[in-house]
């Protein structure tokens, strides 16, 4: 009882210069407060190396993942496959290095700081530009919840002949089913999502099996960059969308923080590594899953044998279309497995997009709802788009609306990938973990392709339709200045994200209980102590050597 007395009147040391707790808003323990509550979930990580170690870090990559090959893929996948056969499966293997590659600073951030990307963005940003970030982190959830709900409600019209807006309505309550797993902690629902990516494999392996393409041209689609054809532009920036998602950062640097990783310089490295490796392996999964979707379509789309109403599909092919294509071409089973795996897609995906709400929400704003409050939010803004072109535009309309937000999703991804980027090549906030300079070289250039590729696009669309728009002139000129200042204002918040200099405060979670050099003995009194360990708080000017 004395040495607990002792431990409670010890009072931490604190720099002159560093914030108090109650004077910033990124609270040490705000990790903890989330609704899954990360500090009683944690998971015990094995101290020897090996299969076992692995085991422990494997889950948060498999529960990331699923963005990668969730409705809204299926529906580009198809659409690529249709029009250019093989042609644009070198977008796949730049998208999904790219996304390894994005999703392992992620997953960095969280384990070195003990923080996830949006209480990072909270504690860095000013409130102006924090509510901005926030309200786009938002809208790329629930521009990614819009092909999981189209998705699930065709997959429910394909399984019991439901009308389509029916099953759009019905996808917000289906999901809260699965959302219960969560009291029975972290790992079952890792082990659940794991069962649905295989189910989705085995339904698409299977489907490669019956469609038979040649696996000569898919090798040759797969290294050889084609862009060639009206619209294969706007489709691979769709593809590219699709797979690389805003929320899957802020998501995949908050799951990390469920593994109990020793607050020790090799502990930390370990625990990057480890990760790596597990993201690494199930993104390897959805890319193999990815090619199968395109080597299926562009496969029964392009035999010389096709009838001329299936031929007519394929013009215009959405995720219902493909059902009764697959059940016309390949037989009955090839469609019942498309609306399995489109069914399993839609609902794992929409799990994960809970949490990736649940997790900007508390780092922004702080706020703490219950999953299935914060899935009916999601849910609410997802569904009206949704129902109001399902029920007009029908199939097609709903088809063209998953193609959209896929688009939407590549235009946000540099308001999540910047702060990312700057925050990983930080030595103040990374110490010796910061990203060595080929890494951060080759982050950067693919932020800095996106952010082109984006500007190029949009402005080439938009000037297109300015000269071939129907509209009145007056009505022109109200939409091209409008469209010209939001691009300007585009260019001009990625330039703030990107040339901005970060805080001169910020955190480095490290167990100073291993031996210290001298330079870092200096630095002592800058110690402080939160649940996940020391918090050294260090000035800019200074280098924190661990």
């Amino acid at each position: 009882m004395e040495g607990e007395n002792e431990k409670e009147e010890a009072q931490p040391l604190r720099h002159p210069h560093a914030p108090r707790h109650d004077e910033t808003s990124a609270k040490p323990d705000s990790v903890s407060e989330t609704v899954v509550d990360l500090k009683n979930l944690q998971i015990e990580v094995p101290l020897n190396q090996g299969l076992k170690k692995l085991f422990a870090y494997a889950g948060p990559g498999f529960l990331v993942s699923i963005a990668y090959m969730d409705p809204g893929n299926f529906e580009s996948d198809l659409q690529a496959g249709a029009k250019y056969k093989f042609e644009l499966l070198w977008v796949l293997v730049i998208a999904t290095i790219a996304g390894a590659i994005v999703q392992s600073l992620a997953s960095n951030l969280g384990v070195v700081t003990g923080k996830h990307l949006a209480e990072h963005c909270k504690a860095e940003y000013p409130p102006a530009a924090n509510l901005l970030l926030w309200v786009l982190a938002e809208l790329a959830i629930v521009a990614s919840d819009i092909p999981e709900v189209i998705g699930t409600a065709y997959a429910l019209n394909m399984l019991f002949h439901l009308q389509l807006w029916l099953g759009v309505i019905l996808t917000g309550f289906s999901t809260l089913i699965f959302l219960g797993l969560q009291q029975y902690g972290v790992r079952k629902l890792e082990v659940f999502i794991f069962f649905l990516v295989l189910t989705i494999a085995c339904c698409f392996f299977l489907e490669l099996q019956y469609a038979e393409p040649s696996y000569r041209e898919i090798l040759y689609g797969l290294f050889v960059p084609r862009l060639q054809g009206d619209g294969a532009f706007g489709i691979a920036i769709s593809l590219l969308g699709a797979m690389v998602m805003p929320h899957n950062l802020y998501l995949h640097s908050a799951l990390v923080l469920t593994r109990k990783t020793p607050r020790t310089v090799q502990g930390i490295k370990d625990g990057c590594r480890y990760n790596l490796i597990e993201c690494s392996f199930a993104l390897l999964m959805s890319f193999i899953i990815n090619v199968a979707v395109v080597s299926v379509s562009g496969a029964v789309c392009n035999n010389e044998k096709l009838s001329i109403e299936d031929a007519v599909s394929c013009e215009d092919l959405d995720l219902n279309r493909a059902a009764f294509l697959l059940k016309n071409s390949l037989g009955k089973w090839s469609s019942t497995l498309f609306a399995i795996a489109l069914l399993a897609s839609g609902q794992s995906s929409t799990i994960t997009g809970t949490y990736a709400g649940q997790y900007v929400m508390q780092g922004f704003l702080e706020l703490k709802f219950a999953p299935w409050i914060r899935n009916m939010l999601t849910r609410c803004a997802a569904i009206v788009p949704s129902l109001i072109v399902s029920l007009i535009g029908g199939s097609s309309g709903a088809g063209k609306l998953i193609i959209a937000s896929s688009m939407m999703l590549s235009f946000e991804l540099p308001f999540a990938l910047l702060p990312l980027l700057k925050f990983t090549s930080n030595n103040v906030k990374m110490g010796c973990h910061v990203n060595s300079k080929r890494v951060a070289l080759l982050a950067w250039i693919i932020g800095s392709c996106i952010i082109l590729i984006n500007v190029f696009y949009l402005s080439n669309e938009f000037l297109h339709w300015i000269h071939t728009s129907t509209m009145q002139k007056p009505f022109v000129w109200i939409i091209a200045i409008f469209g010209f200042c939001s691009l300007l204002a585009y260019i001009g918040f990625t330039c703030y994200l990107a040339l901005r200099t970060d805080r001169l405060e910020t955190y480095i979670i490290h167990d100073v209980s291993e031996s210290v050099d001298p330079f870092e003995e200096k630095l002592t009194s800058d110690v402080e102590m939160n649940e996940y360990g020391p918090l050294i708080v260090s000035n800019s000017n200074q280098l924190v050597v661990h």
